[in-house]
């Protein structure tokens, strides 16, 4: 017969002793701190530095996209008067600086990391929620349900992305939803094949034939058993997505397919700014550095997502 107050299988066992001089070091108990996956995981995200510090510059990142325009001085559409703040340079006044109508660089990143955030978690958010049920529910069910969906993501992924979206983009005036629709739509087939091989290797476990033989639905079976148990790589993908969706708008928005005038992204200001370059390097070089910064810490805290949910990837690299 099990032992009814062991510790789960999973958890992580901690020895902690009483406060000493409360008892004698021959009497000294020792208690049992219990710590779940998530817990674990939590723990070895913290002590990745990399990943940590990329937290903190996203983070302010965001904040600087949507709290900023609300205490700066300036708006990315205002227009001042006259000619003396044409093409200034970075100053205290203008620490981006101007371009050729006045309108401060400052403001313009602003709105344009903010735009292109919102761009890249929708594509995200859209591919990582219908790719979760398209995978689960193939991986699941295989036989007939299988072959159709993963033909079907075959197909998806034949299309060109990016043409595609410029398409489509041109049609509709560039909104930065229908650009975020129609890129986070065509992604969901990469994650779609990633939860699918993660649930063919869950369906015959254990606890899935004990909820089976309790009765339960193949929907409960799905979305409170498979799911949870895919949550690490559906994170891990997310990140990725997050980065794929920066680049991607950038270069839809460098060719002249994605957000247009009067808003404003970051690919839009690197393209506009890319004639200035001798002249006016600060119109190209700051949101070019903020579209850098932004991929680079999503990347990192993928990086680190991934090892503190599977140390087994810290191990193999060591």
């Amino acid at each position: 017969m099990p032992d009814i107050g062991a510790p789960p299988a999973d958890a992580q066992v901690e020895l902690v002793p009483p406060p000493p001089g409360q008892v004698s070091p021959t009497e000294r108990e020792f208690s049992v701190v219990e710590r779940s996956q998530w817990q674990q995981a939590g723990r070895r995200f913290v002590r990745h530095r990399v990943a940590m510090a990329s937290l903190v510059v996203f983070i302010l990142l965001i904040l600087f996209a949507w709290v900023g325009p609300h205490l700066w001085q300036f708006s990315y559409t205002h227009i001042p008067k006259g000619t003396q703040d044409n093409n200034v340079g970075p100053s205290l006044r203008h620490p981006f600086g101007t371009d050729n109508l006045g309108i401060d660089g400052l403001a313009q990143v602003m709105r344009g990391t903010q735009q292109s955030l919102k761009i890249a978690l929708t594509i995200a958010a859209l591919a990582v929620i219908i790719g979760s049920i398209w995978g689960v529910v193939s991986g699941y069910f295989l036989g007939v349900v299988d072959t159709i969906l993963m033909r079907l993501a075959d197909l998806v992924l034949t299309v060109p992305a990016l043409a595609l979206a410029a398409a489509l983009a041109h049609n509709t005036k560039g909104g930065w939803f229908t650009i975020a629709l129609v890129l986070g739509s065509l992604s969901t087939p990469y994650v779609a094949r990633v939860v699918r091989g993660v649930v063919l290797s869950l369906r015959e476990r254990e606890f899935v034939e004990a909820a089976r033989a309790l009765g339960a639905s193949n929907t409960r079976i799905m979305f409170r058993h498979l799911i949870p148990n895919t949550l690490a790589v559906i994170i891990v993908n997310a990140t990725l997505l997050i980065a794929a969706g920066i680049l991607s708008e950038t270069a839809l928005s460098y060719l002249g397919f994605g957000v247009r005038a009067p808003d404003t992204s970051l690919g839009l200001l690197v393209s506009g700014a890319q004639g200035a370059v001798d002249t006016r390097p600060w119109l190209f070089y700051f949101p070019g550095i903020f579209i850098i910064l932004i991929a680079l810490t999503v990347n990192f805290i993928g990086d680190g997502l991934r090892d503190a949910l599977d140390p087994r990837q810290t191990r193999q690299r060591r």
